[in-house]
């Protein structure tokens, strides 16, 4: 019997791919310093950003469908990128604090409760869940 994975995490697993797609496109997006992906809060430019982003969009892609599907594989994914996360945004703010532009404190705001509460949301509910995971 298969198990509904109800309302939110349906929107989760959704924007897991919309983020994924913007991985995916980040290498087009050539001569523009904004573009980069952010791995362990340093920004990607160049060829590093060429493998990295495509190679995180696929595993976003992966996290995905493990929701989409209720997969009990899912689930450590979402611990491990809850964490990722957190610590990713820690150290992004650690390697960008004498930077020129600062973002105002709404796009701070804004990007912390969407960077790290979905990601933690997502990984709260699987856990809820684990016993209709398969």
């Amino acid at each position: 019997m298969e198990q509904s994975r109800g309302s939110a995490l349906t929107v989760f697993a959704i924007l897991f791919v919309v983020l994924a797609i913007s991985d995916f496109l980040k290498p087009l997006h050539l001569g523009d310093p904004s573009s980069g992906l952010v791995i362990f809060g340093i920004k990607t430019a160049g060829l590093a950003n060429a493998i990295l982003a495509p190679l995180f969009g696929i595993f976003l892609v992966v996290y995905a469908v493990g929701i989409w599907r209720m997969r009990r594989w899912a689930l450590p994914i979402a611990y491990a990128y809850a964490g990722y996360v957190i610590l990713n945004m820690i150290l992004f703010s650690v390697f960008s604090a004498g930077a020129s532009s600062r973002p105002s404190v709404t796009f701070i705001v804004l990007s912390l409760v969407a960077g790290i509460g979905v990601p933690a949301a997502t990984a709260i509910l699987l856990s809820r869940r684990k016993a209709q995971l398969t």
